[in-house]
């Protein structure tokens, strides 16, 4: 396989995942047997988890995407309640992200689409009250999901120019 064929490969895929192998051989200049072959080695190698696309969140009805900042009790990550957050928060399809990490004096931080304020206000209500006994303080960055608001839209596609 041609040394940096799969870092290429990834680059298009993030272009556009639709397109056939044969396509994609073509660009690449490479035969179509050697672009499946580079694409299941980036698969079994976890570099791609899945293929998707990037909908028009709006269009789907979402106004607002909230990321939402969450200080827990010192030790919580570390413990059995990390799985029952797990858990908890997969409950919420419109939670697209969940995780630990750390800044701004925060320990945890979620990304989710709301169909409206009421909705976002309506679960952020449930998750203090739900989470009381872990969640020491819960911010939020609310952001409307209108055009004439982005910087820079949404889109994986933009990873195609970072370096691997």
């Amino acid at each position: 396989m041609r040394k940096g064929l799969p870092q290429q490969l990834l680059r298009e895929l993030l272009k556009n995942s639709k397109r056939s192998d044969r396509e994609l051989a073509k660009v690449l200049g490479v035969s179509q047997p050697t672009i499946t072959r580079a694409r299941h080695k980036l698969e079994r190698d976890g570099m791609i988890e899945g293929y998707t696309i990037v909908p028009n969140f709006r269009k789907m009805g979402f106004e607002l995407l909230a990321i939402n900042f969450a200080k827990l009790k010192p030790g919580i990550l570390l413990s059995e309640v990390k799985e029952s957050a797990g858990e908890y928060i997969a409950k919420f399809p419109n939670t697209i992200f969940a995780s630990g990490g750390a800044g701004l004096g925060m320990n945890a931080v979620s990304i989710s689409l709301f169909r409206n304020f009421a909705e976002y206000q309506k679960r952020v209500n449930r998750f203090r009250t739900e989470w009381k006994g872990i969640i020491t303080d819960l911010q939020s960055f609310i952001v409307p999901i209108a055009a004439e608001e982005e910087f820079k839209r949404f889109s994986l596609t933009h990873l195609k120019d970072a370096v691997l």
